[in-house]
């Protein structure tokens, strides 16, 4: 990581954010799926339980990096870590979850999940060169 990086990192702010962040994850490449739940009133519903949880990286004007985390009160949740295809391989990804997993802990979080598509293979090795275990589970989804 720089000594000196270009970017800070700040929290989202909704919904002055919303545009350059959805772009960003839309495209952010493979691993990142843009859905019911990333419009612009669910977001604004997250921010309701963990506004701090909602972390930007910015460079001048443009937003470079987002993750979002949340934290249920038992476990914590990390969601749509991405960065900008110029930002890559310089640690913005690794300073954004070491920001969020700091965060989590200051709320008491002891355990956090993510999940990885498997054909995003840089994110899979990202997430293992900073201590994360893949686990042998199925995951399954509903939408109500």
């Amino acid at each position: 990581m720089r000594n000196n990086p270009p970017y800070e990192i700040r929290l989202y702010r909704h919904p002055e954010d919303y545009a350059a962040v959805v772009h960003l994850w839309g495209h952010a490449g493979p691993g990142i799926h843009v859905r019911r739940s990333d419009q612009p009133e669910e977001i604004a519903k997250k921010l309701q339980r963990d506004p701090d949880l909602f972390l930007v990286a910015q460079d001048g004007s443009q937003i470079v990096g987002t993750v979002l985390g949340g934290f249920d009160g038992r476990r914590g949740m990390v969601y749509h870590l991405a960065v900008a295809e110029a930002y890559r391989q310089q640690g913005l990804g690794a300073a954004l979850m070491q920001e969020l997993e700091d965060r989590l802990r200051q709320k008491g979080c002891i355990r956090c999940y993510l999940l990885v598509t498997k054909d995003n293979l840089n994110a899979q090795r990202l997430y293992e060169d900073h201590g994360w275990e893949c686990m042998d589970i199925y995951t399954y989804g509903k939408n109500l």
